[in-house]
């Protein structure tokens, strides 16, 4: 186990955030958990609850401030608040657009500005970004959602190699299927056009949006796991991956999205030569 250190967790109400605040706590970690509503997290004497719309810049600074104030130090951002967003590209609004860019890929980008300065005068932190497998490839109705990891791995990418300097690490967590919510009362949806009823029957088996609830359970690696694979990470000092997978089948996934974009780029000879 590694040493106690200070966490802050965004979107720490349900799901993987939620695991994330239970796994942190057993391992005897202080954690500063943001909600954007009512808490539903338990007491405890090493959890502070703190309200934060991630969306909000100012509030995000302020947020990190008063949690450096209270406890003196950040040592594990996790930028877990996100959602899930179906429609195709030709459905989606101006609203849902910029919604889900403010959340999925604002969100982390003020909390990772707020906190540099505090890892930084540390001499060490580590920012950890709650990616997808979905920065590999992409599917269709899931579009806009791709595009704001996409966006996220990019910033994250470059933002690693300026601080390492500082001693901050950077991780992005690449999960596969995760046996949350995040597909049912999580996910928000575009106003559907009958133009793309075929596909999403083809797709979800229901061209119905929102998807009717009470259907199949989800499947795949349960939260826990997850946040203590997460943990593991974070206490693997040596491991200087920035990309990690986290479930049995993310390996595969992102296996199948790089072979077809190889076989993309092979078809140019001049790209193709330079494996010779």
């Amino acid at each position: 186990m590694s040493s106690p250190q200070t966490w802050m967790i965004t979107g720490a109400n349900r799901g993987l955030g939620r695991a994330l605040v239970h796994a942190a706590l057993d391992a005897g970690h202080a954690v500063v958990a943001t909600v954007r509503g009512e808490s539903a997290l338990p007491e405890h004497d090493r959890l502070t609850v703190l309200h934060l719309d991630v969306r909000d810049r100012s509030a995000a600074q302020a947020t990190v401030s008063h949690a450096v104030d209270t406890l003196g130090r950040i040592d594990v951002l996790v930028n877990n608040a996100g959602y899930g967003l179906i429609g195709a590209i030709e459905e989606a609004t101006e609203e849902d657009a910029r919604a889900i860019i403010d959340t999925n890929l604002l969100g982390p980008l003020w909390l990772s500005q707020a906190v540099i300065p505090v890892m930084r005068r540390q001499g060490s932190g580590h920012i950890v970004q709650i990616s997808s497998v979905g920065t590999v490839g992409t599917m269709p109705m899931l579009g806009l959602y791709n595009s704001t990891k996409w966006g996220l791995e990019a910033f994250s990418e470059a933002m690693a190699a300026e601080v390492e300097r500082f001693g901050i690490r950077v991780s992005l967590i690449e999960p596969g299927a995760l046996d949350t919510d995040w597909a049912g009362g999580s996910m928000r949806f575009s106003s559907p056009s009958d133009a793309y009823e075929a596909q999403r029957i083809e797709m979800f088996g229901t061209a119905e949006v929102p998807w009717p609830s009470g259907g199949e359970s989800s499947v795949g690696t349960a939260p826990g796991d997850a946040a203590t694979a997460i943990l593991d990470r974070v206490a693997a000092s040596d491991d200087r991956r920035l990309r990690v997978l986290i479930g049995d089948d993310a390996p595969m996934q992102v296996r199948q999205a790089l072979d077809l974009r190889q076989q993309d780029y092979a078809r140019d000879p001049r790209y193709a030569g330079t494996g010779q």
